[in-house]
């Protein structure tokens, strides 16, 4: 690599790039079929808390770490540990994180762009979730065709290829929720399916709800894996970088709760279960849309939303995995993204062939691959990553707290207050250590 670090051209490229790689299946596919198996508006106040007081705090500290040591995570800690330290350690199990997400993520962005083509071409009153994941062809293929489009995006450069693109799919994609969203709002179950997606009921929040709430804030957000930090260190200090944070949350957010207004007033108008589960989004929208005037048009249209949702996100990632495997082998960006993709593509085959070659049952019946990545990714190395940046943050045995805010604090924009260093030093870490092994004492092993 150059000696000179590539920079992304604008402030909203930044933000855009950032809330890319926060927006995308976390929030229009876990999250509606999550927000339905953990009893509605219940779990979206929880979730939303979660993004406030775990959330926020966590996404300015990745941000600080990139932005301040200018290297992929891979490196950050290098630059920013004491002499002898091991901090760097979590800097590869960042970088392996991030490959466990896209071993399942590139899959499901598969599923999304097999389903808008069977839209678009007419051939939708076929589609079936089971049936698509259980016929080898058809995932070995939107897999591969999934990692192909990511990396030849990003063989381009930084702002010529992965802000750019980045723009114009976030936009789209906002203005698609906007469309769908108000036409959800005028079917006959509108009423019903606000009503549970809004309206809170109490008794059903628990502790698993938390945990649950809590494991999706940082899956939607990507923090703790250094896919965020990644974007930290393209950028400048003109803005802090709570304010940033913040933004992107505010993007983030705004994305998962249109998802909901799309997804429940068109279940409750067809009688669909919202607890459906990771089928939710496939069997009941497919559902919904064949059975609607104009069916084929608006499936299509909420398909494609799909794509760019899920692929606003890989981009993402697969850039910061570019960038770990360049800093270590000193690649250009072409042949980086050569070896990247065929690794992610081979890992990734597990998944796309796990409910029909490679049966694998790691949990309760049923499980498959998937299962396996999400596990290691969403219920262990994000809340744990979140923890680990916390205290190197904030405690002499890591960074430090001087330095940290000094370097959140550096521009214009929301600063971190002194009244805020017990939320960043005490309750965030706390509160996610103790989710955590709650999470695991109470897990569906078997």
């Amino acid at each position: 690599m150059g000696k000179e670090r590539e920079k992304l051209g604008s402030r909203l490229g930044f933000i855009m790039l950032s809330a890319g790689c926060a927006i995308g299946c976390g929030n229009v596919w876990k999250f509606p079929w999550m927000t339905g198996q953990f009893g509605g508006g219940g779990f979206v106040v929880i979730y939303l808390i979660c993004l406030i007081l775990l959330g926020l705090p966590s996404l300015t500290m990745e941000f600080a770490i990139g932005r301040a040591a200018q290297a992929s995570p891979v490196r950050m800690y290098q630059k920013l540990e004491k002499p002898g330290q091991k901090w760097h350690i979590h800097g590869i199990l960042a970088l392996l994180g991030n490959i466990a997400l896209m071993a399942f993520y590139t899959v499901v962005t598969g599923w999304m762009m097999y389903y808008f083509t069977m839209f678009l071409f007419g051939k939708s009153a076929d589609l079936g979730f089971v049936k698509m994941i259980t016929t080898p062809s058809v995932n070995v293929i939107f897999l591969l065709l999934a990692v192909v489009l990511g990396f030849s995006v990003l063989r381009y450069d930084l702002q010529g290829g992965l802000e750019r693109v980045t723009k114009y799919l976030m936009s789209a994609l906002f203005i698609l929720m906007l469309v769908l969203s108000i036409h959800s709002a005028m079917l006959p179950g509108a009423k019903e399916g606000l009503s549970f997606y809004l309206i809170p009921d109490f008794s059903k929040i628990n502790g698993s709800v938390i945990v649950a709430a809590m494991n999706q804030a940082f899956f939607t957000l990507s923090v703790g894996i250094g896919a965020m930090a990644i974007f930290g260190s393209y950028i400048g200090k003109e803005r802090s970088l709570m304010g940033e944070s913040l933004h992107v949350i505010l993007l983030d957010t705004f994305v998962a709760i249109m998802a909901g207004f799309i997804m429940f007033p068109a279940c409750f108008t067809y009688g669909i279960e919202v607890n459906a589960g990771p089928s939710l989004l496939f069997d009941t929208m497919a559902t919904v849309f064949n059975n609607m005037a104009g069916g084929r048009v608006w499936g299509t249209l909420f398909f494609l939303f799909m794509v760019f949702a899920a692929f606003s996100t890989e981009l993402a990632v697969f850039e910061n995995i570019l960038a770990c495997v360049r800093e270590m082998t000193g690649l250009s960006r072409p042949k980086g993204c050569i070896v990247c993709g065929i690794g992610i593509f081979l890992i990734a085959l597990t998944t796309a062939l796990g409910y029909s070659v490679l049966h694998f049952q790691p949990f309760a019946a049923g499980s498959a691959w998937l299962d396996f990545w999400d596990f290691i990714v969403s219920t262990n190395l994000l809340p744990l990553g979140a923890l680990v940046f916390s205290i190197f943050c904030c405690y002499r045995i890591g960074w430090g707290w001087d330095q940290f805010l000094a370097e959140a604090n550096a521009g214009r924009g929301l600063k971190v207050k002194p009244w805020m260093k017990p939320v960043f030093k005490y309750f965030v870490p706390l509160c996610v250590a103790a989710l955590y092994l709650y999470g695991l004492a109470t897990f569906q092993w078997k």
